[in-house]
């Protein structure tokens, strides 16, 4: 079994809408709070110039001379001419070329909490940043992103492969759109699917920030062992990591969707969490305290046989489940003795899953289990029987290898 290296940069986030023009179209006026379009205007930098005061305001997108283009945006649904004026304002917002304008229609077509990353890095001809200097970002971003989404799964200061898919399912939904320059990043988080998993990254974040503050007070690291309730882990610190290295620093907003209310025991307008290089050291210290430190968990798992493999026709031999239930990981490996790795070849060569207990170990990620015993074959219904009996035919050469004399 082979598997990515923690430090093998992840997959890249799947582009946002706003990374491209906008091709939808903008949401009917009558579904538009005139207060949530002001909100997104200004948190995404556009700025109010004037208006009749209590019935309207004009607003400018950022940059010097706001590009030539204005919206007249009501205050509010009181005078007959509201309706008109969002749909003008739509209008103009999807024919603009301003990233700020597609981000505002993002976030009034999908009502999000916005997550914002900012890396101090220097920049390129025109103003732009290198090629892997943006890749970093939307890497360490995504890490973040994930070790939060793990977070709401369970609480662990090493989560290796545990909860990998439910985790990444989570992210599915979130939309990521870059800031022109390669400095910024912006993940927009539905409210309905993902605020979880913003709620608890907020709360990460400033848990982490506290730890290493008091590490820097009095040079221990207890504060990080309280710090795991909160979310934070082996993960969350080796993306913060990913994050700051090769920057003057780096800072993380989590911004609540304007059309929602503010999470329990959460801040509306908090500021963004700073982290420097000069935290790099206990960042990595308290990452390799989490990896030592996360103990073994005793399991009962049932899977799948995919792969088994020993030197000779008799003794112990090498197996590999798919796993069904008893843990949140894909596959695990596993040494069992002669008799056992007789039954899991059995069974397999039936169409048959296999119960086994043993404890996983962190060890590798949580991929392999140590003490194994009491493997029996689990009955399945007729269409999972079906289906496994047909995976056999298709790896048959394999297996006739695999399970050669008496097995």
């Amino acid at each position: 079994m082979t598997h990515r290296p923690t430090e093998e940069p992840l997959r890249p986030v799947r582009p946002h809408p706003v990374d491209t023009p906008w091709h939808d179209e903008p949401p009917a006026p009558e579904e538009v709070d005139p207060a949530v379009l002001a909100a997104l205007l200004r948190r995404h930098g556009w700025q109010r110039r004037g208006g009749a005061a209590g019935r309207y305001g004009r607003w400018t997108p950022p940059g010097p001379g706001g590009n030539g283009t204005s919206l007249l945006v009501p205050e509010s649904r009181a005078f007959p001419d509201s309706d008109d004026l969002l749909a003008e304002a739509l209008v103009a917002l999807t024919r603009s070329g301003s990233p700020a304008a597609r981000e505002v229609l993002v976030g009034l077509a999908v009502p999000s909490d916005e997550i914002r990353w900012w890396r101090d890095v220097p920049t390129g001809p025109a103003g732009v940043a290198s090629w892997p200097v943006e890749e970093q970002l939307r890497s360490a971003a995504r890490r973040m992103m994930l070790a939060g989404a793990l977070a709401t799964r369970a609480r662990a200061g090493y989560y290796g492969a545990r909860h990998r898919r439910t985790a990444d399912a989570l992210l599915d939904h979130v939309l990521v759109g870059a800031a022109p320059a390669g400095r910024s990043l912006t993940a927009f988080v539905p409210v309905g699917s993902g605020r979880p998993l913003a709620v608890r990254l907020h709360q990460a974040l400033y848990a982490a920030r506290e730890a290493i503050d008091y590490h820097r007070a009095t040079g221990g690291m207890d504060a990080f062992d309280g710090a795991v309730e909160a979310g934070v882990s082996h993960e969350l610190t080796e993306a913060l990591v990913a994050l700051v290295r090769g920057t003057e620093g780096a800072r993380i907003a989590v911004e609540w969707a304007p059309g929602a209310e503010v999470p329990e025991g959460c801040s509306a307008g908090a500021e963004p969490v700073e982290f420097s290089p000069g935290d790099l050291p206990v960042l990595r210290a308290a990452g390799s305290r989490y990896l030592r430190e996360e103990p073994s968990v005793p399991v009962r798992i049932t899977g799948t046989v995919v792969r088994m493999r020993r030197s000779g026709p008799r003794g112990e031999g090498a197996v590999r489940l798919r796993v069904l239930a008893g843990a949140e990981i894909p596959h695990v490996r596993m040494t069992l003795d002669e008799e056992a790795y007789r039954i899991a070849g059995h069974a397999h060569l039936i169409g048959l899953p296999v119960r086994v207990h043993g404890r996983l170990e962190s060890r590798g990620g949580f991929r392999r289990l140590t003490q194994a015993s009491g493997v029996v074959p689990v009955q399945v219904d007729e269409a999972e029987r079906d289906r496994l009996l047909k995976s056999l035919q298709e790896n048959l050469d394999f297996f006739e290898e695999a399970c050669s004399g008496d097995d």
